[in-house]
């Protein structure tokens, strides 16, 4: 059983790093890691943090409205394919419409973006890469959009 609860931004490090950072010269901390307004999951299995996740108020301008960004999304590898991101995707998504936020982003990796597509979001703009991490998608899912 995984269960997912809110922890605090010092609680992703070390999983960020192992798992999105290894090998590479950046930082586990993500600017707006402490802001007032951002939420950090964790999903835990027998007690135990086995992965991470953060969402942040921060827009892209492939959308309008109210957004937020998803961050740092990482299972530990030994852990992988048990449904601990999902879970964590399914928490936030509750805990956005709770804030009616329009809609959920993210920079996927390429390698990530079926897992991203399973979990509903969709690819918005060209592909692009981020130094030392590699090629990415901006993908979305629409929360709580309403017609103007």
């Amino acid at each position: 059983m995984i269960e997912i609860r809110e922890i605090k931004a010092s609680e992703t490090y070390n999983i960020r790093k192992t798992v999105l950072r290894e090998g590479i010269p950046l930082s586990p901390i993500f600017e707006g890691d402490l802001a007032a307004d951002t939420f950090h999951l964790g999903a835990f299995k027998d007690n135990a943090l086995i992965a991470v996740s953060t969402y942040i108020n921060a827009s892209t301008p492939y959308l309008e409205g109210s957004q937020y960004q998803l961050r740092g999304m990482a299972t530990l590898q030994d852990y992988q394919g048990l449904g601990a991101g999902k879970l964590m995707l399914q928490h936030a998504v509750l805990k956005l419409i709770k804030k009616s936020i329009d809609y959920l982003w993210c920079n996927a990796r390429i390698n990530a973006a079926s897992f991203y597509k399973k979990q509903g979001l969709k690819t918005i703009g060209d592909e692009f890469s981020i130094p030392y991490i590699g090629k990415h998608y901006v993908m979305f899912k629409e929360i709580n959009k309403t017609p103007h």
